[in-house]
């Protein structure tokens, strides 16, 4: 039974056909997976079935019943939740409080006025409830800043459900969990499915979304181009429908790591970070793997003058530096392309151009206070061409680019800086297939050329494809560093040392 059903959904935007005619149905108790390249229309398809977005043209029918949502308010009372790829939860209230945010249990017969008193009591009673459902463990009185990313993610699973939907689209949901966390995400899934929850499960990683779906739609350039069922399931078919064409993955070249450009010793910053010492040569991909929370992210952060460390030494090229801010990371030849890039890589108002040249503006110009906007074009211009970037013009706003051009957008910012130490931090978190693809071989090309890179990424397969050694962490401290150049590494031996156990004498091997 069709539950939603939408019709030759087209929307514009200024120099851009986002949506082409697009049909979409939902049927009724199933788990449907939505899938594209960025830019490809999913998260616009998404916002104009939600009302968030105005369609331009085409029809929704919910039920059978023609249906126009001008307000994401309209949707939601009509049973369609959407739970966003970057979670939309306030940190300062509990659980309780931002599960009914907007839509407060008062007491008495008094409603929605200014005379209205909230039921605490009766809000967290109907959390819990809904905690449990989930299997989450903890409490509605917990403020959501105490929570971890997959706790948050229960949070707004929860809150979906306080309005009892008939579908839920979850955009990108895993992009933030590990391994232990999607498999529990994916009980909850089909739980949902199992009470008649329709959901619409949105990613980029073809083997959650061949474990978890009943049925496929492939987007391509803001149109659908394919249907697949469960017994049609195929990676490689997926990936075609997707990209159209054959993805062309960088064969792996072996360098000859050189001299040592960066050497970490003894490195502390409270409880996140205890005692970590590690070395990245010229010419290698140095891989940072551990679970959520193991300090990786942290580390780079003192690295990069974000933190200040409280203890060791860091040196470059043979030279022990001081890294207290950002600029003087920059001026040591460290660049960070960030974990967040909409809160940390993008200033989002700003155009394609003025976030690419924000790193190098005192290279590009004329005099000390006065920019060259020629040389501004010129640069903007060139990595928007090298890497492809999906864009109008460079003075399109980058707020409104899809996350993968985005990504493109941060990746430019940091190689217009001709760093010699470059920290990648979930490089290809939220990104397709095909983007993913280029960022590997770029990644690669950038050890080839002499640079040193830092990878950090929570996808196994990932780390072991790039790295030419893995250093693994676990609870603020390194636990192995492992040879990797022969790819003789095991996802099973990197989380033995993730979990805990050390390896010995493998410290700046």
């Amino acid at each position: 039974m069709e539950l939603l059903v939408a019709r030759k959904i087209t929307k514009r935007f200024p120099g851009v056909l986002a949506l082409d005619e697009v049909d979409f149905e939902v049927h009724s108790g199933e788990i449907l997976s939505l899938i594209g390249e960025n830019g490809a229309g999913k998260s616009t398809l998404i916002k104009v079935l939600s009302g968030v977005y105005k369609k331009d043209a085409g029809e929704i029918s919910l039920n059978g019943e023609k249906v126009e949502f001008h307000h994401p308010a309209d949707a939601f009372k009509r049973g369609i939740s959407v739970i966003h790829q970057e979670l939309n939860v306030c940190d300062n209230l509990t659980v309780a409080e931002n599960l009914f945010l907007g839509y407060e249990i008062t007491k008495g017969k008094a409603k929605n006025n200014l005379t209205s008193v909230v039921d605490d009591l009766n809000m967290e009673k109907k959390a819990q409830e809904l905690l449990e459902m989930i299997g989450a463990r903890f409490s509605p009185q917990t403020l959501v800043r105490n929570l971890s990313t997959a706790q948050r993610q229960m949070v707004e699973i929860c809150k979906a459900l306080t309005r009892s939907p008939r579908i839920i689209f979850m955009d990108e949901p895993t992009s933030s969990l590990a391994v232990e966390e999607v498999k529990k995400l994916f009980e909850i899934i089909r739980m949902l499915k199992d009470r008649k929850i329709s959901v619409v499960f949105v990613s980029h990683k073809i083997d959650e979304v061949m474990e978890i779906s009943d049925r496929i739609i492939v987007m391509r350039d803001g149109k659908r181009v394919g249907t697949l069922y469960k017994n049609e399931f195929d990676a490689d078919s997926i990936i075609r429908l997707m990209v159209g064409r054959d993805i062309e993955y960088f064969p792996h070249v072996e360098t000859k790591p050189q001299d040592v450009l960066l050497e970490v010793r003894n490195i502390s910053w409270g409880n996140r970070v205890k005692d970590v010492s590690f070395n990245l040569r010229r010419g290698e991909v140095l891989g940072f793997a551990g679970l959520i929370g193991a300090g990786r992210t942290e580390t780079m952060h003192l690295l990069f003058g974000i933190k200040r460390k409280e203890a060791g030494e860091i040196y470059v090229n043979g030279k022990e530096v001081e890294i207290n801010s950002p600029q003087e990371a920059i001026k040591h030849g460290i660049g960070l392309i960030p974990e967040d890039r909409k809160l940390q890589g993008l200033v989002l108002r700003m155009t394609v151009r003025d976030n690419i040249c924000l790193p190098v503006l005192n290279k590009i110009s004329k005099f000390q206070f006065v920019l060259d906007e020629d040389a501004q074009v010129k640069v903007s211009e060139s990595f928007v061409q090298k890497l492809s970037v999906k864009t109008p013009s460079i003075h399109q706003v980058v707020e409104n680019l899809s996350g993968g051009n985005q990504q493109k957008i941060v990746l430019s910012k940091w190689l217009a800086t001709d760093s010699e130490i470059i920290i990648f931090d979930e490089p290809t978190r939220g990104i397709d297939v095909g983007t993913k693809a280029e960022i590997h071989k770029m990644i690669r090309e950038l050890a080839v050329r002499g640079k040193g890179v830092i990878m950090i990424s929570s996808e196994l397969p990932e780390i072991l494809n790039l790295s030419d050694r893995i250093v693994v962490m676990w609870e603020g401290q390194i636990t192995a560093i492992l040879d990797n150049r022969q790819r003789m590494i095991t996802q099973e031996e990197i989380m033995y040392y993730a979990s805990g156990k050390k390896k010995q004498n493998e410290r700046n091997t």
